[in-house]
């Protein structure tokens, strides 16, 4: 039998920056809602939706410690996103070349008064 499916994947879950910007603080620490609330201008409501949206793409594990809630960082997701993204390397690697083989060129010409 299939694992289940999440309801959000990571690119989905990832591209809203307040989402991103949660990854970051929790990827020092295990923290609470109450806490994590007092890093962002937003409601509690929003902060539990984007940690709800986190969850559901396996992005940030939770557990109950006595009647709260705590949240950390799963990295393991973030692997389909560095697999992704490495594929593109190389198209970045040739474009870099490419300019730094055209500077080159540009100051050889200009030291040669051309």
């Amino acid at each position: 039998m299939a694992a289940p499916l999440a309801k959000h994947d990571v690119f989905q879950a990832i591209a809203d920056p307040t989402r991103r910007s949660l990854l970051k603080l929790l990827s020092n620490q295990e923290m609470p809602v109450t806490a994590i609330c007092k890093h962002f201008p937003i409601t509690r409501t929003a902060v539990s939706k984007h940690l709800r949206v986190l969850s559901e793409a396996g992005l940030v594990k939770e557990r109950k410690v006595g009647r709260e809630t705590r949240y950390k960082l799963e990295p393991t997701p973030l692997v389909e996103l560095k697999d992704w993204l490495q594929y593109f390397e190389l198209f970045w690697e040739n474009k870099l070349g490419a300019l730094g083989r055209f500077l080159e060129s540009n100051d050889s010409n200009s030291e040669n008064g051309q």
